[in-house]
């Protein structure tokens, strides 16, 4: 254990400090904006401090450990602790969280709530990727419920009702297979429940009851990394959100179900997961091959860009299905890369379709010259999206596909037909994205006569300092991988050898 609780600060400042934003005098929402910005960045420069200078990179085992009584009757623990496969999400949620707040500067009804709710998926956020009990990672995977249903149906869009609606109903039903599983592991064996992650690692279960608690656990991840067919909340929960919170969705959300495959069902039950692990591949071929067809059939430029979100999701699948070293560092890298640029992408999109009160591509068009800014940064992130070499989406793609290549788990004529099928998805990804760029930026329409003062108002300041901010890493990522695979090495060589000798 820790002299001090680190961790236990990073979890809990977010939300508390949260709180005093009811405390403020009403004066505008100036100072409330300053004031979370403020905090997401204290936040974020107390992360990257405490990684850099206290952070033991060549050391597989679990830092900065904290393990506090909290209930005695249910033997639940405030235990956390960090390894090399949770710095990178929590470094992600620190970043981009930091640039959501920043984003929301529009947003002036009700603020003091909006913001408040940031902040408490901020904590959620953090105290999932760094929980080391398991019921203490249910808790922390159902904080985050409540904030993004307020925040959908209060400052959503016409149909915010309905798709916060259907957000909630998906994920709460997926919780409750997350919770049985959950009590299922800690009672397994033992008169008295133990939720300890690091004893759990150890626990060996049947054959049978084992597949039944992966599949249990599947279908709550699956909800929310989403995996079809669990996945149609995604279009319409992007498609009815504010930017801001579109960037929460799409940067870190989603990459909670990935962490958890990776963290509970990779780790505790690595049989189950051999067994499940071609079924998974084949599903997330077909995913990148749906997501990538149907994008390209959207009207809709936030729905367009949902579904390219459902592609890439197809990738981080058969990274981790490869049970390979480089598949594994792909998936990971995978979740970082579509964290940076489908946060830019739906910042972009967003404030498009604000400054012009359209939503369908075919009413657009004609705006590249006039709006250079836009132009140049949205066409720059679609590049990294459809993996341009000397971007992160390139690198991560290319470890996933070289992971399954090499994996020997799959022979010659399966590996060929799911190369086939990635191939397609790979084809089809700049078809819907740079179609998605002429119709938005070429072309005359009655819309560029009719509406003049509307193409006045480029990227402002404010919204370029953010886009640029999400650029670098896309860009630091792709040229050197090397610095941002290190990170995670030594877990994922630790999570490798127990899959193959259990």
């Amino acid at each position: 254990m820790t002299y001090f609780p680190c961790l236990t600060m990073l979890v809990v400042f977010p939300i508390f400090a949260g709180c005093f934003l009811f405390f403020f005098p009403h004066k505008g929402n100036k100072i409330y904006r300053w004031y979370t910005l403020c905090i997401c960045l204290l936040e974020l420069l107390l992360i990257a401090y405490i990684f850099s200078y206290h952070f033991q990179f060549d050391n597989t085992l679990i830092q900065f450990k904290e393990d506090l009584k909290w209930i005695n009757v249910f033997d639940l623990h405030w235990r956390l602790g960090i390894d090399g496969l949770s710095i990178g999400p929590i470094l992600l949620t620190g970043f981009i969280t930091t640039l959501a707040s920043l984003a929301a500067w529009p947003i002036t009804r009700s603020s003091q709530l909006f913001y408040f709710l940031m902040l408490a998926m901020y904590s959620g956020q953090i105290g999932l990727f760094s929980s080391q009990d398991l019921l203490l990672f249910f808790i922390m995977w159902e904080l985050e419920l409540i904030p993004v249903y307020l925040l959908l149906s209060m400052w959503g869009g016409k149909k915010r009702l309905y798709s916060a609606t259907k957000f909630i109903l998906y994920t709460a039903g997926g919780s409750i297979f997350l919770l049985v599983g959950i009590l299922s592991i800690g009672l397994y064996g033992s008169n008295k429940p133990t939720f300890h992650f690091e004893r759990l690692i150890n626990q060996s279960y049947p054959i049978s009851l084992e597949i039944i608690l992966y599949f249990g656990f599947l279908i709550a991840y699956t909800v929310k990394l989403p995996v079809i067919p669990l996945h149609t909340w995604l279009p319409d929960t992007h498609g009815e959100a504010h930017y801001s919170t579109c960037m929460l969705l799409a940067g870190i959300l989603l990459k909670m179900g990935a962490y958890g495959l990776i963290r509970v069902n990779m780790e505790l039950l690595p049989r189950a997961h051999s067994i499940f692990s071609p079924y998974l591949v084949m599903v997330g071929v077909i995913q990148i091959i749906y997501g990538a067809s149907t994008s390209l059939g959207q009207r809709n430029l936030k729905k367009r860009i949902a579904y390219s979100s459902v592609s890439h999701m197809g990738f981080i699948i058969i990274g981790i299905s490869s049970i390979t070293e480089m598949g594994l560092h792909g998936a990971i890298l995978q979740m970082l890369s579509h964290g940076f640029i489908g946060s830019a992408l739906f910042f972009l999109v967003g404030t498009s379709c604000d400054r012009m009160h359209l939503v369908y591509l075919e009413e657009m068009g004609g705006i590249s010259i006039s709006k250079p800014k836009m132009f140049i940064m949205l066409s720059s992130f679609s590049m990294g999206s459809l993996a341009l070499p000397g971007m992160s989406g390139f690198i991560a793609e290319f470890l996933v596909f070289l992971g399954f290549i090499t994996s020997q788990k799959f022979i010659l004529m399966p590996k060929i037909l799911i190369t086939l099928g990635i191939a397609i998805g790979i084809i089809l990804t700049p078809i819907y994205l740079l179609s998605m760029l002429r119709q938005m930026f070429y072309g005359y329409k009655l819309f560029y006569v009719s509406n003049s003062n509307f193409f006045d108002s480029d990227l402002g300041s404010r919204e370029f300092f953010l886009s640029i901010c999400l650029f670098f890493p896309i860009i630091g990522i792709g040229i050197y991988p090397d610095f941002f695979l290190s990170l995670s090495i030594e877990t994922v060589q630790t999570i490798l050898f127990n899959c193959y000798h259990r």
